[in-house]
């Protein structure tokens, strides 16, 4: 459904964006950031998804700046791949990928409103972009591995905020969680019976119950932020 685009960040930098066009006049759109394994085979799903519910949808490779065309999967050694881009990327001076997730936001916007939605890494950059990053009405992270350590609670989101996390997440605590909740009273936060990474159908963690309840929500913040 879907194809790469190259975009353009406002320092020059050229990257790729997997971009999904809708059947029909997008009614907004939806930027999707990826988790460590690159805009891989799932990552390109969920665009094609939100296409397919009317969105543009847009998903910048993060990894762009520190190693071209990362698409893995999930072995051991792909984790630790993906975990030593992430770190690398994480590196980079400010505003590094951000800038990144900015022309993917100004690119998605010809649709409209844009909002952003983010899995793992991915997460954790959706919170910072919902507080850093122009453009958006509305953001989403799936279990931000990161994002409730006390640096970025400490981080003020500028758009409406819904956060996904599982309670069997062996990365992110539940008290981490807890915290981020009594300092964010305005962000909507839901548990799911679930482990890191339960909306990936190609991952062990898969949950479908907790994706589909998860998806729902989703679609219906967006639907009311992005109209």
């Amino acid at each position: 459904m879907g194809q790469f685009t190259d975009l353009t960040s406002a320092d020059g930098f050229v990257f790729p964006a997997y971009v999904a066009q809708p059947a029909g006049k997008a009614k907004a759109a939806v930027v999707v950031l990826q988790e460590i394994f690159g805009v891989n085979a799932h990552i390109r799903d969920v665009a094609d998804s939100y296409a397919a519910e009317g969105y543009l949808a847009v998903a910048p490779s993060t990894f762009h700046r520190v190693k071209p065309g990362v698409d893995i999967g999930y072995t051991e050694d792909d984790m630790k791949a993906g975990f030593a881009l992430k770190t690398a990327v994480e590196a980079l001076p400010a505003p590094g990928v951000l800038a990144d997730i900015q022309a993917a936001v100004k690119h998605a916007a010809q649709a409209g409103k844009v909002g952003i939605v983010g899995y793992c890494w991915g997460g954790l950059l959706t919170w910072r972009s919902a507080c850093l990053v122009d453009g958006l009405s509305a953001a989403v992270p799936y279990y931000g591995g990161g994002m409730t350590t006390p640096e970025e609670i400490a981080r003020q989101p500028k758009v409406p905020v819904l956060a996904h996390f599982g309670d069997q997440d062996h990365w992110i605590s539940l008290e981490s969680v807890e915290a981020f909740k009594k300092a964010h009273p305005e962000v909507e936060v839901h548990l799911y019976h679930a482990n890191h990474g339960f909306n990936c159908d190609r991952r062990a963690a898969y949950n479908e119950d907790a994706k589909k309840l998860a998806r729902e929500r989703t679609l219906a913040f967006f639907a009311k932020h992005l109209a």
